[in-house]
């Protein structure tokens, strides 16, 4: 007699693993420089190491507070204040595993089956997932190359009556766009016309490069009027701070909202690791030079892989932050991103994330690949030797 088997969640049909961790195991695979995954390849400050060794020696082992030890909350005050925006330490954070865990929390708390949420594409390939696990139905709104910009009439058109949450990822992954003064006041009128909620990823706030035509800076969407109790903040230490294996990471929001995300965060993971949430602590009080110098080190690493990709022929969007390009890839004549991909980390020994994975329709994506520049100086450069096979024909 057969046994049926126990049947899956349908959610799980909606979306595929993900294509980003898949090709860093293919670069393991075949030896490939890894410019897929966004982790560096040099090591974290000294001092956030040090800090980390410190608490774990001094037996700072067992849980912390759930919703994140005091010492980072209250540091994660003193740094907010000094941007412009003042919050209570006691009630409006929560520490949690990595961003990644901030944003499905904060989505699960936000949620109700038949919601819907509006996510720009192309997008960081979570956001999705994230919608479909919490309930909710994605509407998506294009980004459109080579300045990703937005179409805001499409933009309003995504708002309705069902409308709950808006992602926003500024500076953004994959496209490196900084969303300006002018698009954040639309999209915050609208938040507050159907009564929605920001849900921003500011996890790259600290990377944003000087632009010869236009100033540019980071805005968070919590700054503008009307909506400091309608946006929800999400950031963490893995990339401004280059630990991306800690996972720690934090939810701003009013108390109201904060109490909802400390609730499904507490059942979802409990807590954070204690002793990095106190090398965290430390980590926020650095002074503002280090984060002048971060950036122009990105800045350089950018220019660097920007320069090597124009001359191997890919056409290149050059990002104005995070630490991602895209490119178009239809000059090389392959069907499409995957099947490049796939002869990129196979026969020129480089890896990269096929534009597919990042958009709602593969089909938007097929003719683009995502490198990331968040590697030393020597790595680009031999990533830069091996690309240069594509001029010779392979």
């Amino acid at each position: 007699m057969t046994v049926a088997r126990p049947s899956l969640s349908t959610k799980l049909e909606q979306f595929t693993e993900s294509v980003i961790r898949e090709m860093t195991r293919k670069a393991l695979e075949h030896g490939a420089v890894n410019l897929s995954q966004g982790f560096p390849d040099f090591p974290a400050p000294a001092e956030i190491k040090r800090a980390a060794v410190e608490a774990i020696e001094a037996d700072l082992n067992q849980y912390a507070i759930t919703w994140g030890a005091r010492s980072i909350r209250r540091a994660l005050a003193t740094k907010l204040e000094q941007d412009g925006v003042k919050i209570d330490p006691e009630r409006e954070v929560t520490v949690t595993c990595g961003a990644t865990e901030a944003m499905i929390s904060t989505m699960l708390a936000l949620i109700n089956p038949g919601d819907e949420v509006v996510v720009f594409e192309p997008f960081y390939e979570n956001y999705g997932p994230d919608a479909i696990l919490s309930g909710a139905t994605p509407r998506f709104v294009s980004l459109r190359p080579p300045d990703w910009r937005i179409d805001m009439a499409e933009l309003e058109a995504a708002f309705n009556d069902r409308t709950k949450v808006v992602i926003l990822n500024t500076p953004n992954n994959p496209t490196g766009k900084v969303f300006n003064d002018e698009e954040l006041a639309c999209i915050a009128g609208l938040c507050m016309r159907h009564n929605a909620v920001a849900v921003t990823d500011e996890i790259y706030e600290h990377l944003v490069y000087d632009h010869p035509d236009r100033p540019l800076s980071h805005r968070s969407m919590i700054t503008l009027p009307g909506m400091r109790d309608r946006t929800v903040v999400i950031n963490g230490m893995s990339k401004t701070y280059s630990v991306t294996g800690w996972r720690v990471g934090w939810a701003i929001a009013a108390e109201d909202i904060t109490a909802a995300i400390r609730k499904v965060h507490d059942f979802l993971t409990v807590g954070a690791a204690a002793p990095l949430q106190e090398a965290g602590a430390m980590a926020l009080a650095l002074p503002r030079d280090y984060y002048d110098r971060l950036c122009s080190s990105y800045r350089e690493r950018r220019d660097l892989l920007c320069g090597a990709l124009e001359d191997a022929g890919f056409r290149v969007f050059v990002p104005d932050g995070a630490y991602y390009v895209m490119t178009d890839i239809s000059g090389f004549g392959f069907a499409d991103d995957l099947a490049f991909s796939d002869y990129l980390v196979k026969e020129v020994g480089v890896a990269v994330v096929p534009g597919s994975s990042f958009y709602s329709e593969p089909s938007r994506g097929a003719q683009q690949v995502r490198f990331a520049f968040c590697k030393r100086n020597e790595t680009l450069r031999e990533a830069g030797l091996r690309l240069q096979r594509l001029r010779a024909g392979g």
